[in-house]
């Protein structure tokens, strides 16, 4: 069963920057295809961003194209989702996830989640 942890969240303000990661540990799979997605209070999970382990183009929502990077680390089992120009908009829980259908932005099509990383941007 495959794990995912996330951390790095945290308290900024207005224009700062953030790196948020996910470990996987367990039976981890290379051909899952990773994303972040974002959940803000009183409104429905949302797709952030997503990307294979190895090859391919990552995927961006419009909101954050341009300020957010998602990045992999095979050897760690570890994708990163670094942030900058953070903006009080942004503030919501980052969930982990993992999907056997790529490029997909549904979260019903995400067979693992991991617990969420709450980020916080103050204006």
């Amino acid at each position: 069963q495959v794990q995912l942890v996330e951390s790095g969240g945290g308290l900024v303000q207005a224009g700062d920057s953030l790196r948020l990661s996910c470990a996987a540990s367990g039976r981890t799979d290379n051909n899952y295809y990773m994303a972040w997605f974002r959940q803000a209070p009183g409104k429905e999970r949302e797709f952030v961003a997503g990307t294979r382990w190895t090859v391919g183009s990552p995927s961006y929502s419009e909101s954050v194209k341009g300020r957010f990077t998602i990045s992999t680390d095979n050897a760690k089992n570890t994708v990163y989702l670094q942030m900058h120009s953070l903006q009080p908009e942004d503030t919501a829980v980052y969930y982990c996830a993992a999907s056997w259908f790529p490029a997909n932005t549904r979260p019903n099509m995400y067979e693992l989640w991991g617990r969420g990383t709450q980020v916080t941007v103050s204006s």
